[in-house]
């Protein structure tokens, strides 16, 4: 009894979290009728594409998409270099304080993320790169869950492993790249996916860092999708889309990755 339960409550959960994306999905392919009306009405009538012709004819998608995944892409590559080196001495170093600066890392998790929008624009002026690639992803290439998730990663390591390395002459550094890299490449994996998110949906602080609209990510280039005085809830429906598209793409062809990075990082 209890089995069929709990997928009933699983269902439910499927169509409550899916079903935003079908509903954007539908009113993307409408070209006239209700929208916002209740119940909702979920037949596409007349299926058209017209939104998407019209999202393609407004903004320069190829442009947003090239940027989406050079500042996605390098984000991606120097959070997992950082956060690799950042949690493997909280991990298998021995120094004092170390409990201590884990705990003042971890703390920033409770601050809103918004918080460091001023401090993060003041530094990136400081630094002469307001308006560039560079002052997008930079900010956020420390991340506080990438360096607790590597942790419990190297954490879930033998120590005969580490122990036979130190025996054979090698140095942390060796040690860090030759044995404990290849352990946790889920865990690797899975930071990444989160990452390659988290960079390809940026849409307040590109807007901010960012003068040229030519430089936008594509989240952030669906601003120019409303119209003047009003707003054309279909043309952004299909805009949507096509921005979310991708990321359905890759956690298709990665959740496995996905998975067992999580659950490595889990077993300690």
């Amino acid at each position: 009894m209890r089995k069929p339960f709990l997928y009933l409550i699983l269902f439910a959960m499927a169509v409550f979290t899916t079903f935003p994306f079908l509903w954007t999905l539908i009113v993307s392919l409408k070209t006239r009728g209700p929208i916002f009306a209740f119940p909702p009405d979920l037949r596409p009538y007349p299926l058209s594409l017209a939104n998407y012709v019209g999202v393609w004819e407004t903004l320069p998608l190829p442009r947003y998409v090239v940027n989406s995944l050079y500042i996605a892409l390098m984000g991606v590559a120097l959070t997992l270099v950082i956060c690799s080196l950042a949690a493997y001495p909280l991990a298998r170093l021995q120094f004092p304080g170390k409990n201590l600066v884990f705990f003042a890392i971890i703390a920033t998790l409770m601050l809103p993320e918004h918080i460091g929008l001023i401090v993060n624009f003041v530094t990136m002026t400081k630094l002469g790169l307001v308006d560039t690639f560079a002052s997008v992803y930079l900010p956020s290439v420390a991340s506080i869950f990438g360096i607790f998730l590597l942790r419990q990663a190297y954490l879930s390591i033998p120590q005969e492993l580490e122990d036979a390395a130190r025996i054979d002459g090698a140095g942390d550094l060796v040690i860090w790249w030759r044995i404990m890299l290849p352990l946790i490449a889920p865990a690797m994996a899975t930071l990444a996916i989160f990452q390659f998110v988290a960079f390809w949906n940026s849409f307040l602080w590109p807007i901010i860092i960012l003068k040229t609209p030519d430089k936008y990510p594509l989240a952030a280039g669906l601003l120019y999708l409303r119209g003047l005085f009003a707003y054309n809830t279909r043309l952004i429906a299909a805009g949507t889309v096509i921005a979310t598209l991708p990321i359905i793409i890759v956690f298709l062809f990665t959740q496995r990755y996905f998975m067992r990075g999580i659950t490595a990082g889990a077993i300690r």
